[in-house]
């Protein structure tokens, strides 16, 4: 059987520190629900770093996570993994590959030694992979998690996502847009499928200052924070930065994020006239300071689930010009957080962004409003209570899974 691995602890130390550290929090406190994330690997992005936070930050005498990753062998990877959880890397290549088998006893092993009371799996090669095992060890939690609207399925996926159903006993997703688009396109029983809310840490944007603090005779600066991939029209952001830049000579638009689409958006940033006042800084370390430089925060995709920089672009207190899809309409009101503009409509976005540059009064209230839902609704600590209520609820009620009426059921925020 693969050693459970904490980074940061010498091989031959990392057992002995386990069982030490399992056994302080046993002495403490009854036995925790035990919670084993399954997810393909690590990497710097939305649902990875709201599984990280949670990770972190679970009171261990109520719930004890286990991290198991299908691959994880990348640098990338493993320099994002926890040092307070116990990690598998179960070295799954093709789920077609013969040795997958394998790899899918050893997992069985591990749930049944560790006493797993819930298994949760991100995306769709954990899920497909760890659903079905979690079933045949005897898991009594099976749950599956899609944290965005299905953009990408196929029908093959739409199919797979069917036969799943007979084997998780839940399914999560943080917004309601997610979770209606799921039922159509896979459709689980209704009153199995819940919606958990993601969470900001709220702390890193304390001390950016109000827009009221910006001087008006500053360059104006207008950002996204993005993956550059085509699900987040960056593209169209492009052709909206073209059209406000004859009403904005001064006006700088910035895009913050890795991705495939660097090169084509630098060839289309050029061909538009934007060299100057266009860049592509990579990923940032430093969101806070980031957010801080920016006059109005964009969000131009074209699909999202609950987005993680508009929940961040909330608690920098940005205004905010955000497309309507997803969970953007639950989060913001439009004319009182920010402004939605319909997906994929240059024009649209423009007309926004450009409003907001030119009343600053009115971005100022938008900003201001939209710092206080964040403040007051989706704390990380909030998040991280749902989520520790919702295990605690299936433990304390173990056939919830078949008698509970939940439908439309959406967890407290605090």
């Amino acid at each position: 059987m693969q050693q459970l691995m904490i980074p940061g602890i010498a091989t031959a130390r990392r057992t002995t520190h386990t069982l030490t550290w399992k056994k302080r929090y046993a002495e403490a406190a009854p036995r925790p629900v035990r919670v084993c994330f399954l997810i393909d690997e690590l990497a710097p992005a939305g649902t990875e770093i709201q599984l990280l936070a949670l990770i972190r930050h679970l009171d261990r005498r109520r719930v004890w996570p286990y991290l198991c990753l299908l691959r994880g062998d990348n640098a990338v990877s493993q320099a994002l993994e926890p040092d307070d959880c116990p990690i598998l890397r179960l070295d799954v290549g093709s789920l077609r590959h013969p040795r997958t088998l394998l790899r899918a006893w050893r997992f069985l092993r591990f749930l049944r030694r560790e006493r797993i009371d819930v298994v949760q799996a991100y995306f769709a090669d954990s899920s497909y992979f760890g659903i079905p095992t979690a079933w045949l060890a005897g898991v009594p939690h099976r749950i599956r998690t899609r944290n965005n609207i299905g953009h990408w399925l196929t029908p093959l996926h739409r199919r797979l996502g069917r036969l799943l159903n007979a084997f998780a006993t839940r399914t999560l997703t943080n917004c309601e847009a997610g979770r209606q688009a799921l039922l159509a396109a896979e459709q689980p029983r209704p009153e199995t499928v819940l919606v958990l809310e993601n969470g900001v840490d709220l702390d890193r944007f304390r001390e950016i200052p109000p827009m009221a603090a910006r001087p008006a005779t500053m360059a104006p600066r207008v950002g996204v924070v993005a993956n550059l991939r085509p699900v987040k029209g960056l593209d169209v952001f492009v052709k909206a930065a073209a059209r406000i830049l004859g009403r904005q000579p001064q006006a700088v638009f910035t895009v913050a994020g890795e991705g495939e689409l660097r090169a084509a958006l630098e060839q289309q940033a050029a061909a538009a006239g934007l060299a100057e006042h266009f860049t592509l800084p990579g990923s940032v370390a430093d969101m806070p300071r980031f957010l801080a430089s920016l006059d109005v925060a964009v969000l131009c995709s074209h699909a999202e689930g609950m987005s993680n920089a508009l929940l961040e672009y909330m608690a920098a207190g940005r205004p905010i010009v955000a497309t309507a899809v997803g969970a953007a309409p639950e989060l913001i009101a439009d004319g009182i957080h920010g402004l939605l503009v319909p997906p994929g409509d240059a024009e649209k976005l423009a007309e926004a962004i450009g409003r907001l540059l030119e009343d600053r009064e009115l971005a100022q209230r938008l900003g201001a409003a939209a710092r206080q839902r964040a403040w007051e609704r989706y704390s990380r600590e909030a998040m991280v209570r749902r989520f520790e209520e919702f295990y605690l609820s299936l433990v304390r009620m173990p056939n919830a899974a078949t008698t509970a009426s939940t439908e439309g059921y959406t967890w407290p925020a605090s």
